[in-house]
């Protein structure tokens, strides 16, 4: 009798302590949705506090805050000049970090949505910035990299983004900065043609690195590098047994280049040793 009570009351005990839990439940979940620590510290900003916050996180390094708060700001602040300047806030902090591609991406969509911003001149400056090489830190040099033996995707669209920047805007504070890395992204360039055309020539591939020196010639004249470009188009055509254009090769070499060591007229040109090379 006593077994067929307690079996009687135990789904009603068991229902009862069910609700409980349930109750207990939703009243921690409503106590975390209150305002705990999930609540956004910046929601009652202003742009200008946002701003100012984010500028203090970038300056002292900590840009992964720092791009987070910049978003915050453009998403606040659309449709106004803070909302710009957060976004190329946000794409230097990316540079800054090594995140090449994120800081591309945000640049590429600024220009589109703002191609009449007073800005864009600083734009089209920061992406060159972002693609340009030249700076690879203590480690670089001592390694002794050579920007014509780098990958030179890169270089090219830091070419194109300094070239439209200085042919656009010729008076903005950042031409002249991007004229002297023009130069030197154009003679890297042609180098890295003339670095081409001299393997192809140390190989027996002789029309390959006519073609390739030929490509240095044409696309960057007035470049140091032109020098061994036209000794390789020399020694090439020997090579091949056309005589007429070897000899047309070397009279243009010494016409521009009279005491060309190339030729044995002048000092032996330096070699820099090659980065990845240990012997």
């Amino acid at each position: 009798m006593f077994l067929s009570r307690l079996s009687a009351f135990a789904p009603a005990r068991s229902r009862a302590g069910r609700s409980l839990a349930a109750l207990a439940a939703a009243l921690v979940l409503l106590s975390a949705c209150a305002g705990g620590p999930t609540a956004d510290p910046t929601a009652d900003w202003s742009p200008n506090r946002l701003h100012a916050e984010a500028m203090a996180e970038r300056d002292r390094g900590n840009f992964e805050r720092a791009i987070t708060l910049f978003e915050q700001l453009e998403g606040r602040a659309a449709g106004t000049i803070l909302a710009q300047q957060a976004q190329l806030e946000k794409a230097f902090a990316h540079y800054r970090a090594g995140e090449q591609a994120q800081a591309i991406a945000t640049l590429d969509r600024f220009m589109r949505l703002h191609p009449a911003s007073p800005a864009l001149d600083y734009a089209l400056y920061l992406k060159g910035l972002v693609n340009f090489q030249d700076n690879l830190g203590f480690l670089g040099a001592l390694a002794g990299v050579d920007l014509s033996e780098r990958d030179q995707r890169a270089a090219r669209q830091s070419f194109e983004a300094f070239r439209e920047l200085v042919d656009r805007f010729p008076q903005s504070r950042y031409a002249p900065d991007a004229r002297l890395r023009l130069a030197h992204i154009v003679n890297s360039l042609a180098q890295a043609e003339v670095n081409v055309a001299r393997f192809y020539l140390s190989r027996g591939a002789y029309v390959a690195a006519i073609n390739r020196a030929q490509v240095a010639l044409t696309d960057f004249q007035g470049v140091p590098a032109a020098e061994e470009a036209l000794f390789i188009k020399y020694r090439a055509y020997q090579a091949l047994g056309m005589t007429d254009l070897a000899a047309d090769s070397r009279r243009v070499l010494t016409l521009n280049f009279p005491q060309s060591a190339f030729l044995g007229l002048g000092p032996a040109p330096a070699q820099t040793a090659s980065w990845w090379r240990f012997w």
